[in-house]
């Protein structure tokens, strides 16, 4: 199954990859975190590894994607093991991938690294025994760029504020158009918040779990430490999915 996680900026996608990378990896499933998020340089640390070298750098530079013949090194399909050594780092059975990131002031926009999204994911070839999570950046511009309809699910990451509630109207709106699942966890919320924040959600049906807020977790995040506790909530998702 590949799962891409969206919300808004803040709402803990990253967090939220870290963990369910780690349960369906105590479930036996072998793991792939695709991070296509190009700001933000802080998911392999939550996951406890080294930070690979950009993917785009396969192609030699960003805009080497767009050249005649650069995407026929997917044509036949790629599974996990075909990730050229590098451009993935690995601990048990959970590899973490990075699309690409901005480096450099001046360096261009984040095209290359969306459309690279889109077209790995469009020819990955997964075994039953095999799950990919895709955190991608804040907002909706992954959907603009086609990048969800080779997803299976798409789980939305909503905290309790007024943006999440209306961002999740259009996320599910989206996600029917590509006839796509969408599912919704509302994170850092008490049990109050979770209740209000389901009656005043646009889709209240899609919402599956609340992850509570957990200090734990939250200072492993801000120190750039690993995060191994286990929250209540994650399994939920788990068996919903």
């Amino acid at each position: 199954m590949k799962i891409i996680l969206c919300g808004k900026g803040g709402s803990g996608k990253s967090t939220l990859a870290a963990l369910l990378a780690r349960a369906y990896a105590a479930h036996g499933k072998n793991v792939l975190v695709i991070d296509s998020d190009e700001s933000n340089f802080g998911l392999h640390k939550q996951l406890g590894m080294e930070l690979p070298e950009d993917f785009t750098q396969y192609f030699g530079h960003k805009k080497g994607i767009f050249q005649d013949g650069a995407q026929d090194v997917f044509d036949g399909g790629w599974h996990l093991e075909d990730i050229p050594e590098g451009y993935c780092s690995r601990s048990g059975s959970i590899r973490l991938m990075v699309i690409g990131k901005i480096h450099d002031a001046g360096e261009g926009c984040a095209c290359a690294m969306g459309a690279l999204a889109k077209i790995f994911l469009e020819h990955l070839v997964l075994r039953d025994d095999e799950i990919v999570i895709v955190d991608t950046e804040a907002g909706v511009e992954h959907f603009g760029r086609g990048v969800d309809q080779y997803a299976d699910a798409i789980l939305m990451v909503a905290d309790p504020s007024f943006e999440s509630i209306q961002l999740s109207g259009k996320i599910c709106e989206m996600g029917r158009s590509f006839s796509k699942p969408v599912y919704i966890v509302v994170n850092r919320a008490t049990e109050a918040q979770f209740a209000w924040m389901k009656d005043h959600m646009p889709n209240p049906e899609a919402v599956i779990a609340r992850v509570p807020m957990d200090d734990d977790v939250f200072l492993a995040g801000m120190k750039g430490e690993a995060i191994t506790k286990e929250l209540s909530g994650i399994e939920t998702i788990l068996e919903k999915l």
